[in-house]
């Protein structure tokens, strides 16, 4: 009777086996171009980076759609997966891991703040998955946090607030308060301003810092007008610094102080207006005005004007469009969407999408790209999208970069 059960068994394996062997041919192989390749998108949609975020999302949208009609790879489309991390550390480390074990993302990219891209950069590098970071950060270069996983395609503070002390100190003077946001982004701003301006003589009279989300400032603006320096230096960000700018204007303190900051954003001038941005001058990856020196701009402006109703990229929104674009444009050189392959692929990529060249260096995946030093106008305006003059560019270099011996990398 055993003998009887195991030779049916056996012969039922065999048609099994003859069965599997035939049909997964044509099967498997339109269920694999039917699956899509998921990139999971954790980004603060509600708080005070919102509006960003909105815009990482719509940018990154287009680059997806791109990829989709230009075929995808071998048949199979791709999709954004977009999870709302509450500007919280501990909430993105949760939304990346639910992306990574249930949703089965094979990519993940995101991140507005500097504290949570380091919570989802974790989660990725433990589990073994490309993390592509578009949120401003110096801590997520260095070697104790970074791993093979991790990308930059987000600017840096010490190239973002290097550029702009580099262009500002020499204009208008060596004597800096800083009014700075008291977590990452902030300290980093402040770190990376003194240390190019350290260069050129430069002194700190005070770093006057302020909660996250802060709403009034009047408690500092005394001290700054006392201080009376040459400029004043705003490292916030987003909500923080439409209040800030527009505290400092309403205070008076363009009268006696030049007025910069390392980010200047698009979306917060447009939520403060240009007179409480006039005449500030700060850095960014990008401004839709390239298109008129820079042939990719103008591909990437028109693409996203045409899908959003004549609107016009942002400096934050772009990160999302490159930082998927990139991803996406490594799969089809790896031909593969096996992590390891498309790792390869991204660090030797040189590639153009949206600002003139970039690259990423192989030490610590930093995309090296030019930065762009931009001035608020309130005047000789062409339309509602016109609020900024471009001053100059900083130039594709890595020689304004941490070395990578200083970031933690054995030569």
């Amino acid at each position: 009777m055993k003998q009887k059960i195991t030779n049916q068994t056996r012969r039922k394996l065999l048609i099994g086996g003859a069965t599997a062997a035939t049909t997964p041919l044509w099967i498997n192989l339109a269920q694999a171009q039917a699956e899509t390749i998921k990139i999971g998108f954790p980004t603060p949609l509600t708080g005070p980076f919102s509006a960003e975020a909105q815009d990482q999302v719509k940018a990154a949208e287009l680059a997806i759609k791109e990829f989709n009609d230009a075929g995808g790879f071998n048949g199979r489309k791709a999709e954004l997966l977009v999870r709302d991390d509450k500007l919280n550390s501990g909430e993105a480390a949760t939304r990346t891991l639910e992306l990574i074990e249930k949703d089965k993302v094979n990519f993940v990219v995101g991140s507005v703040s500097a504290a949570t891209q380091l919570s989802i950069n974790a989660v990725c590098k433990e589990r073994k998955v490309l993390f592509n970071s578009i949120s401003q950060s110096d801590a997520i270069n260095e070697a104790k946090d970074w791993s093979t996983y991790t990308f930059h395609e987000a600017l840096n503070p010490t190239m973002t607030a290097g550029a702009v002390a580099r262009y500002a100190i020499p204009r208008y003077g060596k004597k800096i308060v800083f009014l700075t946001a008291d977590y990452a982004y902030g300290h980093e701003m402040v770190r990376a301003f003194e240390r190019a301006g350290k260069e050129m003589g430069a002194t700190t009279l005070a770093d006057i810092r302020h909660p996250l989300g802060a709403s009034d400032y009047s408690a500092f603006l005394p001290r700054i007008k006392a201080l009376n320096p040459d400029i004043l230096v705003l490292c916030n960000f987003g909500r923080d610094l439409v209040n800030a700018a527009k505290q400092c204007t309403d205070f008076g303190l363009k009268s006696s102080m030049k007025i910069v900051t390392p980010v200047l954003l698009y979306t917060a001038r447009l939520a403060g207006g240009p007179e409480a941005f006039e005449g500030i001058i700060g850095g960014t990856s990008y401004y839709w005005g390239l298109e008129d020196r820079i042939p990719s701009a103008k591909v990437f402006n028109d693409a996203y004007r045409k899908m959003y109703n004549g609107a016009v990229p942002s400096d934050y929104g772009s990160y999302g469009y490159a930082g998927v674009k990139s991803v996406l444009a490594a799969v089809k050189i790896a031909k593969s969407i096996d992590t390891p392959k498309v790792i390869a692929a991204m660090e030797n990529m040189k590639y153009d999408w949206y600002k003139g060249p970039e690259y990423y260096r192989k030490c610590d995946h930093q995309a090296v790209q030019s930065v762009i030093i931009i001035e608020s106008k309130s005047k000789n305006m062409k339309d509602k999208y016109d609020i900024f003059n471009i001053l100059t560019i900083e130039p594709t270099t890595d020689k304004n970069m941490r070395s990578c011996t200083e970031l933690g990398f054995k030569a």
